[in-house]
């Protein structure tokens, strides 16, 4: 049988892939840079091809490399799951979990999780990581987090993937706006006047999908960094815009007297889940964690 890239190996490669600096690398592997640099060299001559291009100023991955570390990063991710299994065989439901949540349902739905958490889960020592979809999707596919709550649609790639909730996206204006006052469905709206998250929230993409494509393409409006601020604007009456069902029963809605809020035909929805990747061996913890967010889930809806 001929030899096998090894995963320290492989390791070094997606460290330098990421620093694209031999130094850098090393000192994040712990290694000195020539241990570093004589691992590539190897692994370059394992799979046959040269995978990093150097020179004094730069270094760059070739395209072989660039596919060595995507499916590298697989590898390692599945390889830290092997080791957390023999764990989780002898001590099930206990020790790190590391959840990455994005920003439109954080807020409303952490300090419930948290209190289920503590009760349902007394030995998982769980840590929040808030950020945008697509950086916490490849988090997770990298073994830099066990399980990632989002909203489809997504593209979650080869993931496993189970259904918190499903809910609309309502309409909420400017009590001074008599035009959405009377609206029926965006059809009737001046979707010039659409408040937008910026590009990356993914709660942006659901409001456009049932946009005409004219607006879509060209969409100059004001965007907003988050939901307070959209909520913020809205209420300035610098437009409207469209909110999950879990967010309009938060106070940043209910107790602004300038907002009103409205349920509309044929409107843009989206679908909680929970994912994580198929190789987990954290599937205990998946279970529950994902009972624990329908249940906060249904709470708010109900």
């Amino acid at each position: 049988m001929a030899a096998l890239p090894s995963l320290r190996q492989l390791s070094y490669l997606v460290t330098l892939s990421e620093t694209l600096h031999f130094t850098e690398a090393a000192r994040r592997s712990f290694v000195t840079q020539s241990t570093l640099s004589g691992g590539i060299m190897e692994l370059e001559r394992l799979l046959g091809g040269v995978l990093v291009e150097r020179d004094r100023q730069n270094v760059r991955l070739t395209p072989l490399g660039e596919q060595v570390v995507a499916r590298a990063r697989v590898l390692l991710a599945d390889a830290q799951d092997l080791m957390r299994l023999s764990r989780e065989m002898s001590e099930p439901l206990t020790g790190d979990l590391h959840l990455g949540i994005i920003p439109t349902m954080a807020p409303f739905l952490l300090s419930q999780l948290l209190e289920e958490v503590h009760k349902q889960l007394p030995k998982i020592q769980l840590h929040l990581h808030e950020a945008q979809s697509e950086k916490i999707v490849e988090k997770l596919e990298h073994g830099n987090l066990d399980m990632v709550a989002l909203a489809l649609p997504f593209d979650t790639r080869n993931l496993k993937v189970a259904e918190i909730a499903k809910e609309d996206l309502y309409l909420v204006y400017h009590k001074a706006d008599q035009k959405a006052a009377n609206a029926n469905s965006l059809q009737d709206l001046d979707l010039s006047r659409l408040m937008l998250l910026e590009e990356g929230h993914c709660l942006r993409d659901h409001a456009l999908s049932a946009c005409p494509i004219g607006e879509r393409k060209n969409d100059s409006r004001l965007k907003a960094s988050s939901l307070p601020t959209l909520v913020e604007m809205v209420s300035s009456n610098l437009g409207f815009t469209l909110l999950p069902e879990i967010a309009i029963h938060n106070n940043m809605i209910k107790c602004n007297e300038e907002l009103m809020v409205k349920s509309i035909e044929a409107a843009p929805n989206r679908t909680l889940a929970l994912v994580t990747r198929k190789s987990t061996p954290l599937q205990s913890e998946f279970d529950v964690l994902l009972q624990i967010f329908q249940k906060i889930s249904s709470e708010l809806q109900a």
